[in-house]
């Protein structure tokens, strides 16, 4: 069984900054993708981002230029970095992990963004 733990959400006023952290219980280097989705109060979870195993990475279109998804091998963690944050950033942030055929889940951050 793979863990997934996410850290580093809290509140944060509009225009702020955070870094989220996913550490990962088996190596990520192999990974065939790494993401991180959010769901909002009410919503659907969405997708917010991915880095693939040879490194390229997608956004969705309202994260894009505001956010940024990377990795270190060496340690594990997946982050995402979160910049000039909005209040309909307000979400549960959580971490997936792909290996093979199958798929993994971290339990979410909360991350609100409110003056």
């Amino acid at each position: 069984q793979v863990q997934l733990v996410e850290s580093g959400g809290g509140l944060v006023q509009p225009g702020g900054s955070l870094r989220l952290s996913c550490t990962v219980s088996r190596t990520i280097f192999n990974a065939v993708a790494l993401a991180w989705y959010r769901q909002a109060p009410g919503k659907e979870r969405e997708w917010v981002a991915t880095i693939t195993r040879g490194g390229h990475t997608g956004y969705s279109d309202s994260v894009k230029g505001r956010f940024t998804i990377s990795r270190d091998n060496a340690k594990n963690v997946v982050y995402v970095e979160m910049n000039d944050l909005k209040p309909e950033d307000t979400a549960i942030y959580y971490c997936k992990g792909t290996w093979g055929n199958s798929a993994y889940w971290g339990q979410g951050a909360q991350v609100t963004v409110s003056s």
